[in-house]
């Protein structure tokens, strides 16, 4: 097997262990989801609707008229014993999925959480396949025994291969210009 295909190959083996890693960080943890949620782990988890661009816990406004009720209504839900899915459904359901601070791990939005590990590894097989080609280019040109001798002692194996006449011609052009 040549050094293409092994590098191919680990490229591949990479990428499957990258996407694997993806997945297991991607999937909810059992645990933390049969614990019981607080409700600023909730409102971690809802994007402010005032413009700030923060979260509905971080909000930075004192009195802002969308994270201060907000908050409020998470602690009146939690009290009535409802959970942290139900309560991110709510608010989902009347704002759609632009409150929530992070895409969901399902359906379209999976390619927002993978993207990226996608495309490095990607980018890193292609680097692979182009290094490799590169090399294997170099060791061909300086394995071929087909090229012309040097002319004289002064004059190297890549001047060689250069068109007499041509070489003969920049030599007289030099001349002339010096």
């Amino acid at each position: 097997m040549n050094a293409t295909r092994k590098s191919v190959h680990a490229g591949l083996l990479a990428a499957a262990a990258v996407l694997a890693l993806l997945v297991a960080l991607v999937a909810p943890p059992r645990e933390a989801a049969a614990a019981p949620a607080s409700g600023q782990e909730i409102a971690e988890t809802l994007t402010c609707q005032c413009g700030c661009g923060l979260t509905v816990a971080n909000c930075n406004h004192p009195n802002c008229s969308f994270s201060v009720p907000t908050r409020e209504r998470i602690d009146a839900m939690l009290a009535h014993g409802k959970g942290r899915a139900e309560i991110i459904g709510y608010f989902r359901e009347q704002y759609g999925e632009k409150i929530l601070s992070a895409p969901t791990t399902q359906g379209f939005n999976l390619l927002a959480w993978t993207m990226p590990f996608i495309a490095l590894v990607a980018g890193g097989a292609m680097i692979v396949l182009v290094m490799g080609r590169w090399r294997a280019r170099g060791e061909g040109a300086s394995d071929s025994s087909d090229a012309p001798a040097p002319r004289s002692s002064g004059q190297s194996n890549a001047a060689a291969q250069f068109d007499p006449a041509l070489r003969e011609r920049l030599e007289r052009e030099l001349k002339e210009r010096i």
